[in-house]
């Protein structure tokens, strides 16, 4: 088993910063990769951002040059830096990790950008 569990949610203001951390424990040795997917209301979950064990990354397309995800590969924990968030991007956001065949979910962080 893998558990993920998330932090650092919040309200952030339009065009601020924001970091939100994931971290790992349990059987996660052969965690393939790790990311962030996020749901709003009324629409489906969908990716933010993805990287995997050998550092490849992937990003939706509406955070693309905005968020990115770096790592702590010491700590075992994935971080999701948003700058400047808009309101779109509120939302609950869920930690993923993927230890073949099994996917991972954290139990969400909500992330309210708003002034």
């Amino acid at each position: 088993q893998v558990q993920l569990v998330e932090s650092g949610g919040g309200l952030v203001q339009p065009g601020g910063s924001l970091r939100i951390s994931c971290a790992a424990s349990g059987s996660i040795f052969d965690i393939s990769a790790m990311g962030w997917y996020r749901q709003a209301p009324g629409k489906q979950r969908e990716l933010v951002a993805k990287i995997t064990i050998d550092g490849k990354t992937n990003y939706g397309d509406s955070v693309k040059g905005r968020f990115t995800i770096p790592r702590d590969n010491a700590k075992n924990t994935v971080y999701l830096q948003m700058n400047s968030p808009q309101p779109e991007d509120t939302a609950v956001y869920y930690c993923y990790g993927l230890r073949f065949p099994t996917d991972y979910w954290g139990q969400g962080t909500q992330v309210t950008v708003s002034s």
